[in-house]
Order: C-alpha cells, then sequence, then structure tokens
C-alpha cells in the first residue's frame, strides 16, 4: 500500500503518539483543571506540557497564547468570528481553503465586507495586490500558508510586514505548513495562527490549535465551564480559558504533542529536504508520462509536497479509484474543499487527483505511484 493523502490525515503515525495515546487513556482519567485529585492534576500537567511545547515551536510568548481546539477549522471559525463586527473588510486571497471561505462568507450576511485578492493560475500571490486591497476599515488579513490544493507557499512574511505596519490583524491558516515549515510567529508578524494536530504534526484527529498573540482579544464562539472562576456566569477574561470551554481531548493533545517532539528531535530541515526528494522524482517521472497535466509552480521549490494533477480522458474521482482498486494507492480526488482555489487554476470543473507525501514515505512508493500513472495513463490514450 501506499498513502499519499497526507495533505488531509497524516499517516501512519509515530509509535511514540500511539503509545502516548493509549497511556493517557488508561492511565489519566481525569479532567484536566475540573478538581484536586491526583488523575485531574496529572491531566492538567499533560495539557500544559503540550502548551509549553507548541508554544516553544512556534516561539510564543507564553504557553497561555495557546488555545487547543478540536481541529484548524474550528481554530479558524474562533478567529474569524472573534475578531469581526458588520462594518468590518477582511482581505483573503484565491487560494482558501473553505474553513477560511465559509466563516467569512456567513459574515457577510451580517454586514463583513470581504475582498479575495485573485492569485495567479499557478497558484502564487504577489503581496503589492494585497496592499493595494487595503481600505481604512480593512481589520484582518487572513491568508493560507500553503494551498492544500497546489501546494504553492504564500509570501506570509512580507504580509505580515504588511499587515502590522498598518495594524491591521493577520491570521495564517498553516493546515499545510505546521510541521514542515518554520514558523515562527513574533518574527512574522503573526497574530493569529491556526494549526492541526493530525497532518504534519502527526497527532490524532481531532486535535489543533489557535496562537493568539499576546494582548489580542476575542469575542469567544462559545462559553461554558473552564474549570476556572466558576463562580462568576461570565466567561473567564484571560487566555486560554477564554476560548476553552468544556473538557479538552487530553489523549489527542497529549498525542499531538508527542508528535511535536517526533519532528524537534529529527529535525523539521530532514522533513522538508526529506519530502522535497520525493516531491522532485515525483515530477519528474510525470514529465515521461504522456497525457498528465500538472498544476502549481512547475519547479516545487516553493512549495510543499502536494501535487495536484489529471489524466488526459479520466474524471478525477475515476483516476482516484483506479487507484486505490488495483494498485492499492490512496489519493485524494475532487475540490479539495477548496473551490476558489480551483477556480484560480481552472479546475473546478473537474477538479484534480492530489498526491501528498510525508516523511514516511518512500521512494519505492513514488515509483509505485509513476508506474501506476504510466499503465492508466497509456490505456487512456
Amino acid at each position: 500500500m501506499a498513502y499519499f493523502d497526507n495533505a488531509a490525515t497524516s499517516w501512519p503515525k509515530p509509535e511514540e503518539v500511539y503509545k502516548t495515546v493509549e497511556d493517557v487513556m488508561r492511565k489519566f482519567g481525569g479532567n484536566p483543571g475540573r478538581s484536586g485529585h491526583k488523575k485531574a492534576l496529572e491531566a492538567a500537567r499533560l495539557i500544559y506540557d503540550a502548551r509549553e511545547v507548541m508554544a516553544d515551536f512556534l516561539n510564543a510568548e507564553s504557553p497561555s497564547n495557546i488555545v487547543f481546539t478540536m481541529n484548524a477549522t474550528d481554530a479558524l471559525n474562533i478567529a474569524i468570528k472573534g475578531v469581526l463586527r458588520p462594518g468590518d473588510h477582511v482581505i483573503t486571497s484565491s487560494m482558501e481553503h473553505n474553513s477560511v471561505a465559509r466563516p467569512i462568507y456567513a459574515l457577510t450576511k451580517c454586514g463583513v465586507e470581504w475582498e479575495i485578492v485573485k492569485c495567479a493560475k499557478d497558484g502564487t500571490l504577489d503581496p503589492e495586490d494585497i496592499l493595494k486591497a487595503i481600505k481604512p476599515n480593512t481589520r484582518l488579513i487572513a491568508i493560507t500558508h500553503a494551498s492544500n490544493v497546489t501546494g504553492t507557499v504564500m509570501p506570509i512574511e512580507e504580509i505580515g510586514r504588511i499587515a502590522r505596519e498598518r495594524d491591521i490583524l493577520f491570521l495564517v491558516d498553516a493546515a499545510q505548513t505546521i510541521g514542515i515549515l518554520d514558523i515562527d510567529v513574533r518574527n512574522q508578524n503573526i497574530d493569529l495562527l491556526a494549526f492541526p494536530g493530525h497532518k504534519g504534526l502527526y497527532g490524532p484527529q481531532g486535535t489543533g490549535g489557535l496562537y493568539v498573540r499576546e494582548g489580542i482579544k476575542l469575542t469567544p464562539l462559545r462559553q461554558g465551564g473552564t474549570g476556572s472562576f466558576s463562580e462568576e456566569l461570565s466567561q473567564p477574561d484571560i487566555l486560554p480559558d477564554l476560548l476553552e470551554s468544556g473538557t479538552l481531548n487530553t489523549p489527542g493533545i497529549a498525542g499531538l504533542a508527542e508528535g511535536v517532539r517526533f519532528l524537534k528531535k529529527l529535525g523539521l530541515s530532514h522533513v522538508r529536504s526529506h519530502e522535497e526528494m520525493l516531491t522532485r522524482r515525483f515530477l519528474e517521472g510525470l514529465k515521461k508520462i504522456e497525457g498528465i497535466t500538472v498544476y502549481g509552480c512547475p519547479h516545487k521549490k516553493s512549495e510543499v509536497a502536494v501535487i495536484s494533477l489529471n489524466v488526459r480522458g479520466l474524471d478525477s474521482s475515476e483516476l482516484a479509484f483506479l487507484l486505490d482498486s488495483k494498485y492499492d494507492i490512496q489519493v485524494r480526488p475532487g475540490l479539495h474543499c477548496s473551490p476558489l482555489a480551483h477556480e484560480t487554476i481552472g479546475t473546478i470543473d473537474k477538479g484534480t487527483v492530489r498526491f501528498s507525501f510525508s516523511i514516511f514515505n518512500t521512494i519505492e512508493e513514488i515509483q509505485k505511484a509513476l508506474s501506476a500513472l504510466e499503465e492508466i495513463s497509456s490505456k487512456s490514450r
């Protein structure tokens, strides 16, 4: 089997992650922050340790600036709806995932103004176009760090400088880059950063988080029990309690922290170079196969290990089905929850088949995929 759907969820996970989740389930049964007994205190320590690990990983000011969420989509909703009010103007690129587009679209029904800056057909974004889109009422710039369709990496450093110089909040969707590219929220002028636990961080599904820069106050998306200030009916006004209501996913968050430790031990440069090598081998092989169209930047040096393609004469779902059923290769077809991106690259009518690699993929698996595509393509000509 060759699993090439890591942009959706990375698989497999490091053995340490599996073991940690099981150990926490078996040994730490208490609710973090909800009591003074041993089980609850042990769970609370696990959560705080995970905050410290993530804060260090992102160069955040404090562990308190890390808010744990269900996933990156949850984090993006908390950030977007916690910031924007009727009359505000928000800027995004045309390569955004629906986890950014849909919350903003919902807010346009309540008086929020949304401007979509058009990217080039290869998915690249010119920071000058962001600058030109700024208005007096611009409150937020929300940008994906890398496209989940083409892998194109956006110029977040330049956009961060533009936003900071004009006192505009800058939100980064790091769904495709955390654990792969270096992210430094302070040096890159990032005010809010949403991340999943289950992709590049190699944690379990149902985990993620939101970095909130010191001094930024968001209106909470939900209210409820936090284990703190229980005598008050109002939501606590401190981070992370302000944005974390209800029982946290303690086993999942502990597994997420273990995934980050795994990455720190390997080194992000090692992860990046391995994925670049696989991507380069795959692209070189694709050039030799007639009837294949690859989308995005042709050199791929400015992209993460996400490649979208189509085979002439085949629907994207048909190609994915053939790869799975006949060759035991898992990929993702369709629009990838990113219709804006597919409109940008010209594939909204047919979608694409996406291959996405991880540290656990091998050259042998790449060759297996190329051989399968060659055979399928030769039969569809």
